[in-house]
């Protein structure tokens, strides 16, 4: 029968239990591990299993028990922890950090203290405490006001007190309960959680829980032969750090990452409660009879009452551990090892299992082989790394095991010597991943950029809203050079740019966030890789904005339909008339402002000279040239409102055949 908690019984102790030795452990990757006890107990016995403070919110959220035989469980009791707060607030005084002594004994007003001051004491019932701050050659005093037993009021300096002590015995045993509490709350002591049962015969107990644990690590090692297919070897760190050996446990190790947290379930929880009260029932008030002033005929008596009225009112999901790291072994050749771990899927989740029992003791760790066994690899050189003409020395590995590989480290051994370190995230089965483990000095990368002019693909047309659908071309040449006298296979990893479509290159294989070209490279050989990609963006005008010769631009732009390319010649001809007719417009401006500087000249020479004898001639003659000017002046206005007519009709014009531009 199982039977998961969280329920407490309050009965008494037993005299004895037994311990439940670990006989299975689970290790997860998200901090928490799964424990398997079990054991066999004497009739009557209880079994107890300990843990520490930290560990009990989540023993409280998975234990589950079962007990063989057709016993049942009648009880699982565990060392209750009330929250500090709630301890001390039942207390008659609190103390504070660092709070003086004075204020702590005005908090208990009314206690009897003895206080000796030398060989005289001095006993009385407390009234109050204070702090009197020290001035600037005094230092701060804290005193004492006591009701003596004679009915004197007395100070007292607690400074120069020798013995300070409490005559009521009640008082002194709160103190130390007080300073218990306060020291039960520091300490890390061990909590028990107790297994009852009614049975009356020896049976069997299984109890299972997750605790807090160190994740279990892993680290590989990929070999590299003469010939053959590499070998991959698998090795999982363990940390036992639960102060208690493990002897000949079942150990799997599983991957993946499940969902945990911490809930408080140990500490006792308290709500606050609203009051209630039933309102109170209003004493019923005097009646007051008046004086009858007239006799009725039936003697009726009349009265006034007043009154008052009241109105009423889990089987446990298995988890998992942390870590302490451990050094990886060199090898140069698959190690003399036997990993013969039992690998399955838990839905999402991958289990090790291994296969023989473990024995590690506690505080210690230890490396247990879970894999080795042949793996599809291949060796070649990647190129992603911007900052380096040197490409790195990579390794593509397929996962060809049939197991989920964990994340971890690898050490490559290539041809018995050590190659270079790399890390891999975690491979299901089937999938493929690159790791680089060195840099090829032997091979260079350089790059050369260069783009096309843009070009105009399409030509939309709308309410005098011009749209084009721009394609810039831009070309990335990658330049090998193998300076070794061996072939190699160079990956290129090409960005992958939003907005950007490839042209001219097939990648082997696509990213998130690049493109992967293979390049073969010959001995000491040179190899040039050109990457062309386009961006086809759209901009967009307002046609009135456009200039005349912006205009034939587009119009010359051999996708534009005939239509659409009359209607584009059409409104560069009408702004062109615009502009024409705004120089000439402007010309007429220009003479008239200098025509009409002019005869103010003149009218000044006028002017002067009337003032003057004998320059009647010459004053006829400034006359006959200002009424030249008028003449030419009344022409220029003439033709400067033709003008403003002509513009006034062509933007009217032009309005229209933009408004009505679509294509």
């Amino acid at each position: 029968m199982k039977l998961a908690i969280p329920f407490l019984l309050l009965s008494a102790w037993p005299a004895g239990a037994a311990d439940l030795p670990v006989k299975e452990v689970v290790l997860y990757k998200h901090g928490v591990g799964f424990f398997e006890r079990s054991g066999r107990l004497a009739a009557g016995e209880s079994a107890r299993l300990d843990f520490d403070a930290a560990e009990m919110n989540d023993v409280l959220k998975s234990l589950t028990v079962e007990e063989g035989g057709g016993g049942k469980i009648s009880g699982l009791r565990y060392d209750s922890m009330d929250p500090l707060s709630h301890k001390l607030a039942g207390f008659p005084f609190q103390i504070g950090s660092a709070q003086a002594l004075s204020g702590l004994l005005d908090q208990l007003k009314g206690a009897r203290i003895e206080l000796k001051f030398g060989s005289e004491a001095v006993v009385g019932v407390i009234l109050n405490g204070r702090l009197i701050a020290g001035g600037d050659k005094q230092a701060e005093r804290e005193q004492l006001t006591l009701l003596l037993d004679s009915g004197e009021f007395r100070t007292v300096d607690l400074g120069a007190a020798t013995g300070i002590r409490f005559t009521e015995a009640k008082l002194q045993e709160q103190f130390k309960d007080y300073l218990g509490v306060l020291a039960a709350a520091r300490s890390k002591e061990k909590r028990s959680v107790y297994i009852d049962s009614t049975d009356g015969k020896a049976r069997d107990v299984t109890a299972s829980y997750m605790v807090p644990a160190p994740v279990w690590k892993s680290s590989y090692r990929l070999i590299f032969g003469a010939s053959g297919a590499p070998v991959l070897e698998g090795w999982a760190i363990v940390d036992n750090t639960t102060g208690e050996d493990w002897d000949k446990v079942r150990l799997s190790l599983v991957s993946g990452r499940p969902i945990s947290f911490v809930t408080q379930l140990y500490p006792p929880r308290y709500v606050d409660r609203p009051n209630a009260e039933l309102p109170d029932d209003r004493a019923a008030t005097p009646v007051i009879h008046e004086g009858a002033f007239a006799q009725e005929a039936s003697n009726a008596v009349r009265q006034d009452a007043i009154g008052g009225f009241a109105k009423g009112a889990l089987a446990a999901p298995r988890a998992a551990p942390m870590m302490k790291s451990m050094a990886e072994t060199i090898q140069v050749s698959p190690s003399s090892i036997v990993a013969d771990a039992v690998a399955r899927d838990l839905g999402e989740l991958f289990e090790y299992r291994i296969a023989q029992p473990v024995t590690i003791r506690k505080n210690e760790s230890a490396m247990l082989p879970f894999l080795q066994q042949a793996i599809e690899a291949r060796k070649l050189l990647i190129y992603s790394q911007r900052g380096s003409e040197h490409p790195t020395d990579a390794a593509e590995l397929t996962n060809t095991s049939g197991k989920t590989l964990d994340g971890g480290p690898i050490t490559v051994y290539d041809a018995g010597a050590y190659g270079g370190e790399a890390l891999m995230e975690t491979l299901k089965a089937g999938d493929k991943r690159l790791i680089s483990y060195a840099v090829d000095l032997g091979t260079r990368v350089t790059e050369a950029f260069g783009s096309k002019q843009a070009v105009v693909r399409e030509i939309h047309a709308n309410r005098g809203i011009l749209t084009t659908k721009v394609a810039a071309a831009e070309t990335r040449t990658y330049t090998a050079r193998n300076v070794d006298q061996k072939a190699k296979t160079l990956m290129v990893e090409h960005p992958l740019r939003p907005g950007y479509t490839l042209l001219n290159q097939k990648p082997s294989e696509k990213t998130a966030n690049a493109y992967r070209f293979e390049i073969r490279l010959a001995p000491g050989a040179t190899a040039e890789f050109p990457v062309e990609e386009e961006r086809v963006y759209d901009q967009t005008y307002t046609v009135s904005s456009l200039t005349p010769d912006v205009l034939l631009t587009y119009v010359r732009n051999r996708d534009l339909s005939a239509a659409a390319r009359a209607e584009l010649q059409h409104i560069a001809d009408q702004k062109s008339q615009i502009a024409e007719n705004q120089r000439a417009a402007q010309d007429v401006e220009g003479q008239i402002r200098d025509l009409t500087a002019d005869e103010d000249r003149i009218r000044r020479n006028i002017s002067s000279l009337n003032s003057v004898s004998g320059q009647q001639q010459q004053v006829q003659n400034y006359a006959r040239q200002l009424d030249g000017h008028e003449q030419q002046l009344a022409t220029l206005r003439d033709r400067q409102a033709e003008l403003g007519k002509k513009k006034a009709a062509l933007e009217t014009d032009l309005s229209r055949a933009m408004e009505g531009l679509s294509f």
